[in-house]
This record gives C-alpha cells, sequence and structure tokens, in this order.
C-alpha cells in the first residue's frame, strides 16, 4: 500500500512541475488581460477631432476626463490617415461601415470578424458576413483574420510555421469576460489562435502584427508609445 501511495505522490508531483513548467511558459510568451464587457471601450480621436494615434495620447485623454487608464491596447488595422480599415462603431455611434472588399492582406483573411460590446454590455466576436445589427452596438471594430472559429483554430494556420510577429489579439471566455493578449515575442498565428483555445474562447480575432503595444501597469507593461489607428481601453 506505501509503495502504490508514493508512486501516486510522485506522479502528481511530476504534474505540478509540468503544469508550472507551462504556466510560466505561456506567461512568458504571451500577456493577457481579462475585463468585465460593460468596462471596454473604443477610441480613435481626441476632443479636437484628431487621431489620438498613441497609447500616451489616449492616456492623458482618459485622465482629463478625470479617470484613469487601466488598460489599453491598440484596436484594429488602419489605414494611413489613421482612420479604421474596417467597421468602426463608437458609444453606439456608426464612424464606418463594415469592409466587405476581397483583397491581400491579414485584414481581408477570409474569415475576418468583428470584436463587439452590445449595449446590454455583451461581448460577441463573430464572422464579418454574420455581422448584421449594428444598432443595438456600443462599441465594434472589424479586423482580421478570425483565430478561433467555433471553437477551432483557423484551419489555414499552420503549426510549425515560419511566419511570425509580435501579435495582438480579442476573445471572448466562457464566463463572458473579454480577453486581450499580446505576444512578447514573435509567434506564429497557430500559436497565438492555440493561446485563446486554450483560455476556451469559442471565438478571437487577431488584431495587428508587429506594430502592436499594450499598456497594463498591473502586468508590468506601462510603454505609452505607438502609432494606430483603434485602440481599446478599460478605465477605472
Amino acid at each position: 500500500m506505501r509503495k502504490i501511495h508514493l508512486v501516486g505522490f510522485l506522479f502528481l508531483i511530476t504534474s505540478w512541475i509540468i503544469s508550472c513548467s507551462n504556466s510560466v511558459l505561456e506567461n512568458e510568451r504571451f500577456i493577457s488581460f481579462e475585463s468585465h464587457p460593460s468596462e471596454v471601450k473604443m477610441y480613435w480621436k481626441d476632443l479636437s477631432g484628431a487621431p489620438l494615434g498613441s497609447l500616451e495620447n489616449l492616456k492623458r485623454r482618459v485622465e482629463g476626463s478625470g479617470e484613469h487608464l487601466k488598460f489599453a491596447m491598440n484596436g484594429g488595422m488602419f489605414l494611413t490617415d489613421h482612420s479604421p480599415q474596417g467597421l468602426y462603431i463608437e458609444n453606439g455611434n456608426v464612424i464606418k461601415s463594415l469592409n466587405t472588399m476581397k483583397a491581400s492582406g491579414n485584414f481581408y483573411w477570409q474569415p475576418n470578424g468583428v470584436f463587439y460590446v452590445n449595449k446590454s454590455n455583451k461581448a460577441f466576436i463573430c464572422k464579418s458576413e454574420e455581422f448584421n445589427n449594428p444598432n443595438d452596438v456600443k462599441y465594434a471594430t472589424q479586423s482580421g483574420p478570425m483565430l478561433v472559429i467555433d471553437g477551432k483554430i483557423h484551419p489555414e494556420f499552420k503549426e510549425g510555421s515560419t511566419f511570425v510577429h509580435i501579435r495582438n489579439g480579442v476573445g471572448v471566455l466562457p464566463n463572458g469576460k473579454v480577453i486581450m493578449a499580446i505576444s512578447t515575442e514573435e509567434v506564429t498565428l497557430y500559436d497565438f489562435a492555440k493561446f485563446f483555445k486554450d483560455k476556451g474562447c469559442q471565438n478571437a480575432l487577431y488584431l495587428d502584427g508587429f506594430v502592436s503595444k499594450m499598456y497594463c501597469p498591473e502586468k508590468g507593461m506601462e510603454k505609452l508609445d505607438g502609432n494606430f489607428g483603434v485602440m481599446i481601453g478599460v478605465e477605472n
């Protein structure tokens, strides 16, 4: 009996060590932040009507209104004038309509998708072709490609690909919270998608690549640079 108990004990210890090792590895490769959808906001321009551009300018705008910026990152691809490349809804106003063009590049890699928060403060990610009710939406941004589709990694992503970049994206967790993440090193789309899938996200959306930045003091990330269009933030 003692021998059996000892074997079981060693198995548990080994499993714990492996689990911790995997957790440390994940923490080294990805940094994520979770928030209730009611706390998530999207921003594009400052009060004068000029694109905010950087996380520093966003922080200045938020603090100028008496709030505290808890988290922020770039929120989708943009054009040379910093305007959103696809759908953008802010405070219930459709600033830019859904982009249904077919072209090359990550944004147009099908299926691309929309991340949105409705007026009941519930978050969703769907294929762009399935987005059909902007009147009930508080915030929305369109980007691409989808990382996770109905619980499965995008079928065109290849494990072991040599196409690597810094990447950031967003998913919706089983509990309804929004999870926003960035890689701390260059990773494949497959590995980035797997991160969201392993978290239980049924759907997740790629936001951008090498330009991506995150401001998250509680995770030790306090850089305020960047040159973006739309940004996603959480205030408190």
